[in-house]
């Protein structure tokens, strides 16, 4: 892996060049996996070819906060080992599909970032090169939306150059604090 600065130094045709090799090199290692995965900010979805009329009592499937086995009874786990962050374990899931698929669903434990691989050791992903799918903010829990909207506005508010939600909160405070207080004089006062 080059550094940052032999990236910068490089003409755009060298790093088109680097960047595809990188992900044909990165789309190998992930394609000799045992499992197949994909992930959002909040959660990953790890998918787990069995034999075909595999039932629910011939697997192993183990889901702990730092770690993950999965496999069949009385043979070498497919997958054994520590996982790349935490995640909640009471929000996470498995089902086998169609007698052939295991399928587990983790929430992550910190639902704010991308994760490089799902075990430690495992062949990892370059998380910058990840392009998530829009979001509607509908989409969100209510506590995030807020936080978003209010984003959004301070956003739009200083690009028009106008006052944000924080300054309009203390211009309103000032405005309350004048009207319990008319006896003191303001004309001198310097905001900022």
């Amino acid at each position: 892996m080059s550094t940052s600065k032999e990236y910068d130094a490089m003409t755009e045709e060298e790093r088109t060049a680097f960047d595809a090799a990188a992900r044909k090199k990165e789309a190998e290692e992930q394609a000799a996996l045992p499992y197949v995965w994909r992930q959002t900010l909040v959660d990953l979805d790890v998918s787990v070819q069995v034999p075909k009329g595999t039932r629910s009592k011939d697997l192993v499937v183990d889901i702990k906060k730092k770690s993950l086995t999965v496999g069949l009874k009385g043979q070498e786990p497919i997958i054994k080992g520590a996982l790349f962050k935490d995640i909640k374990v009471d929000d996470s899931t498995w089902t086998l599909d169609n007698q052939q698929e295991i399928n587990i669903h983790l929430e992550k434990y910190k639902g704010t970032e991308w994760w490089k691989c799902v075990i430690e050791g495992h062949p990892e992903i370059d998380t910058t090169k990840i392009n998530p799918e829009n979001s509607k903010l509908s989409d969100l829990d209510g506590e995030t939306r807020g936080m978003v909207e209010k984003m959004m506005f301070d956003q739009r508010q200083k690009a028009a150059g106008k006052p944000t939600s924080d300054d309009l909160k203390k211009a309103e405070a000032l405005k309350r604090f004048q009207a319990q207080h008319p006896e003191l004089d303001f004309s001198q006062a310097k905001m900022g």
